[in-house]
């Protein structure tokens, strides 16, 4: 599994990219005015922490495959490294989907609900999709399902596309789409930090301090100190 961190939040990529496995960062167009600033200096900016080998996601905007996409060959002029166009699942965004991957742009197929909206992006020739698992559940449906279903119809029809599940509200949900066949999530900030988040565990790591310190001294914190 790799871990995308969903967030346009520098602060927050440049911490989490030092601390956690990150594969790289997932934006779209909410996320990117969240941050009130010049959205090629914030792209920019993202790229310089997480480096040039690390995927970076931007979505379209445009309404008609022809307005994707010249935005989408603008993003890849514009910003070095390894960058991904994100498009939604549109019939303007199918055509544009066959478009750029004949091509070899590589495109995540986002905006997905369904797992036959997935199945079109993957045989158009999308190298990602991305269902919404909580948006799904939000609509009386069962986001984990639609993972599980899309999983089974690459695996039945042999499709190289992975699915990156997006749109989370708790940990359990998250765990739920590694389980069902998602090879890649996307995660907010808030979320990728409650993966490791357990009382017990610095209730251990305390533990074992105090008893590895009434046998060789209060002042020994670690184990190099002579």
């Amino acid at each position: 599994m790799r871990l995308f961190i969903d967030s346009a939040n520098v602060e927050q990529i440049r911490h989490l990219n030092e601390y956690y496995p990150i594969a790289g960062v997932t934006t779209n167009p909410s996320i990117i005015v969240k941050e009130n600033r010049p959205y090629l200096e914030l792209f920019r900016d993202i790229r310089e922490v997480i480096g040039n080998e690390k995927e970076l996601f931007i979505q379209v905007i445009g309404d008609t495959a022809e307005e994707m996409i010249e935005e989408a060959k603008y993003i890849l002029h514009e910003l070095p490294g390894n960058s991904v166009v994100k498009i939604p699942v549109t019939e303007e965004g199918l055509k544009a989907i066959k478009l750029l991957s004949a091509q070899n742009v590589p495109i995540l197929a986002t905006t997905i609900y369904t797992p036959l909206q997935a199945l079109m992006a993957a045989l158009a020739g999308a190298k990602y999709v991305a269902p919404y698992v909580n948006r799904i559940d939000n609509l009386t449906g069962n986001g984990v399902k639609v993972v599980a279903e899309i999983a089974q119809l690459f695996s039945t029809y042999q499709l190289p596309t992975e699915i990156i599940a997006a749109s989370f509200k708790n940990v359990q949900q998250v765990h739920d789409v590694c389980l069902s066949g998602s090879q890649t999530v996307t995660v907010g900030p808030d979320l990728i930090e409650k993966f490791i988040a357990f009382p017990a565990t610095p209730a251990d790591v305390s533990v074992f301090k105090k008893e590895w310190q009434k046998t060789y001294g209060t002042d020994k914190t670690n184990l190099i100190q002579s």
